[in-house]
């Protein structure tokens, strides 16, 4: 795995720790009320939307540099079209998480999908 990919799913996990962070905001948020309340939700949304935002980018990166696979224009498809993101969540299990790991696919010495 290059460097640079590297940086990127190390990123993603920090910024996954952050966005824990924003969901324990969001939690306090909803049980208090007044001022609080919207100061814990807006903060929650802050600290969570940097994860959201970042994965949703490293995935279309990720479809066109180092997917994997034989449903190349399908992956781009989706993912350029698909508004709801769900594409992206099985994309991010069927293949980031996969090549974070090194595993499946993504093993160093994986023989090529045909």
């Amino acid at each position: 795995m290059n460097e640079r990919w590297s940086r990127r799913f190390k990123l993603i996990v920090q910024l996954g720790w952050v966005g824990l962070a924003g969901l324990f905001f969001l939690i306090v948020g909803l049980a208090l009320s007044g001022f609080m309340s919207t100061f814990a939700l807006v903060a929650g949304v802050m600290l969570c939307m940097p994860v959201f935002i970042y994965t949703y980018v490293v995935t279309i990166w990720h479809w066109k540099e180092r997917y994997k696979g034989d449903h190349s224009d399908l992956w781009g498809a989706l993912m350029l079209l698909e508004t709801s993101g769900w594409s992206k969540l099985v994309y991010l299990f069927r293949h980031i998480i996969p090549d974070m790991r090194r595993t499946g696919r993504y093993k160093p010495n994986a023989p090529p999908v045909q």
